[in-house]
């Protein structure tokens, strides 16, 4: 599985910034593990090298890197088998040993010595650590499009989640929303928008879920449904017009609430326009 590479870092604010190097603690990336129970450790393996073994300079390394890879996914495929466990930590092992020659023999700094431990954690089980090391030369979203991939969740919106930790979202967060909105991607077009602007500005919560569900069940008419999403964004002339309409049709407890911000009235609301 190869991840597409992107210019931009997350910076100090949490948020996407072109060309800024940045690194998140290990205890951040590992947010991503704790919320799946099914977290796929040959796929994240398999991206996090795709990404940090090109970045390897020596060709021998290089090369030790690429093969130790391909016998730790091999045997993350298939972890019932003892043969291909024990050929995982003796090909880790050999890569392990390759480096130290190689800084034994260097008479500067060996430039690939960051790259190499960055990919010693990921195919050691160690993938938080493995993305906090390789972060400053990988960058940050081909990172968390990896862990995000490697979540295997059912009903899970991908790119809303990877845009709110683009946005500063904590990753557990992130990953709760993508989760949670993941199971309405029937919705319509117009909701889904609407819900993507609340969690990107963190005003997503369960009881407007649940009110622009009601939404969605509405039914409602082109005509309908632009009332109320013109209501749900905070239209004002139209919140107020819809409250009078209510109030005129005997609805007097669902005109306060839809003033007071109140969004289970927006379907009411909107179905009573006439078609």
């Amino acid at each position: 599985m190869k991840s597409s590479t992107v210019s931009g870092r997350l910076g100090q604010s949490g948020k996407v910034q072109p060309g800024r190097s940045s690194r998140h603690p290990a205890s951040w990336w590992s947010q991503f593990q704790e919320v799946s129970d099914r977290f796929d450790a040959a796929s994240v393996t398999e991206v996090l090298a795709d990404e940090i073994v090109p970045k390897i300079s020596n060709p021998l390394l290089r090369r030790e890197a690429e093969i130790a890879t391909e016998v730790v996914v091999r045997h993350l495929n298939k972890v019932s088998s003892p043969e291909l466990a024990e050929r995982a930590a003796k090909a880790t092992a050999r890569l392990i040993a390759t480096v130290e020659r190689l800084n034994e023999r260097a008479t500067n700094q060996d430039l690939t010595t960051a790259e190499t431990a960055a990919l010693v954690h990921a195919l050691q089980g160690r993938y938080a650590e493995a993305a906090s090391e390789a972060e400053p030369f990988v960058g940050t979203v081909p990172l968390i499009k990896a862990f995000v991939a490697a979540l295997r969740l059912e009903y899970f919106d991908v790119g809303l989640t990877v845009k709110l930790i683009g946005a500063g979202q904590g990753p557990s967060m992130a990953v709760q929303t993508g989760l949670t909105i993941g199971r309405y991607g029937w919705w319509p077009d117009w909701l889904l928008k609407i819900v993507a602007d609340r969690a990107m500005s963190g005003r997503l919560d369960k009881e407007t879920i649940a009110a622009l569900d009601r939404c969605a069940y509405a039914e409602l008419s082109p005509a309908q449904s632009r009332i109320a999403r013109r209501i749900l964004n905070g239209d004002r002339n139209m919140i107020e017009a819809s409250a009078s309409r209510l109030e005129d049709l005997g609805e007097v407890d669902a005109a306060a609430k839809l003033r007071q911000g109140d969004l289970t009235a927006v379907a009411l609301a909107a179905r009573l326009i006439p078609l």
